[in-house]
């Protein structure tokens, strides 16, 4: 299984880092690239413990869907999604939000599990773990940018 973790640290509250983490809105404005759209389950508004939610994009060409169901929340300190459905063999995906005075520590915890044996972990080693983990640095720049100006008005109220 390949981890990968990464750290933002963000000139916002905790709880405007969580939930701007669990928008679907914000979800679809970050992964432009890739076209992502919600078509199932949860589709817009806030994410909550207990629901799922299906994810449309293009990756490396291909149109492909993934769903995810949260499988654990703390408000506002934690969240975890994992795999229902898609292209991984296993994966899931853990949100740590931690207060450091006026600014949040966010930490993600991002792991997977390619299918097809051998072929899946020699396109982990030379695609995909670099691919995921520019992705999803991608969505926590959006994250940070959103939630340190004024625009995290338009997505949470």
């Amino acid at each position: 299984m390949t981890t990968i973790i990464l750290t933002t640290i963000i000139n916002a509250p905790v709880q405007r880092c969580f939930d701007l983490s669990r928008s679907i809105d914000l979800h679809m404005l970050s992964s432009v690239k890739t076209n992502e759209k919600a078509v199932a389950g949860r589709t817009s508004g806030l994410i909550v413990a207990g629901e799922s939610v299906t994810w449309e994009a293009k990756h490396f060409g291909v149109k492909q869907y993934l769903t995810v169901k949260i499988t654990d929340m703390a408000y506002p300190t934690y969240f975890r999604d994992e795999m229902v459905k898609g292209a991984f063999k296993s994966m899931w995906h853990e949100h740590h939000f931690t207060a450091v005075g006026e600014r949040t520590e966010m930490k993600d915890v991002f792991c997977f599990e390619s299918p097809l044996g051998i072929f899946g972990r020699i396109f982990n080693t030379l695609l995909l773990t670099r691919y995921m983990t520019r992705f999803l640095a991608e969505r926590n720049e959006v994250i940070k940018n959103i939630a340190e100006g004024s625009e995290w008005r338009k997505i949470l109220e």
